[in-house]
């Protein structure tokens, strides 16, 4: 039998919070959305004025990154080279803003972010993860 690590809806709070506190820092409204391992939303937080899009895009993002377990920055980068065949992938969405959240070198879960511009909803994401070296 395998165990695997997976992240409670604590620590999806503190991760969330984290992100929330960048993004408010830095003025944005965004969605922040919480996977655990197994692809299950768990924490899903929409900052007031947030577009309505936002809710949708912010789950593909963290989906993608859990699925793919890279950053969706990685796979937007390879399309934007030229590896156009990327975009017919299965459950993708190659916008930067996901991230695989990983303890161990194992992916626990996923952050993914969106509101504003995606290099921005990337660093938003990036403080929630910074957030797991705490846990």
């Amino acid at each position: 039998m395998l165990t695997r690590k997976t992240l409670s809806l604590a620590d999806a709070k503190i991760i969330a919070a984290a992100a929330s506190a960048k993004a408010t820092a830095e003025g944005w409204t965004v969605v922040i959305a919480i996977h655990d391992n197994g692809g299950n939303l768990i924490y899903l937080e929409r900052a007031d004025g947030t577009q309505l899009g936002s809710i949708v895009v912010a789950q593909e993002k963290s989906r993608t990154a859990l699925r793919f377990k890279r950053p969706t920055k990685v796979l937007e980068d390879s399309i934007l080279s030229g590896r156009v065949h990327m975009m017919s992938l299965p459950g993708i969405t190659s916008v930067e803003g996901g991230l695989p959240l990983l303890l161990d070198g194992e992916v626990i879960g996923s952050i993914g972010v969106s509101g504003v511009q995606s290099s921005q909803d990337g660093a938003v994401a990036a403080a929630g993860a910074a957030a797991l070296a705490g846990l």
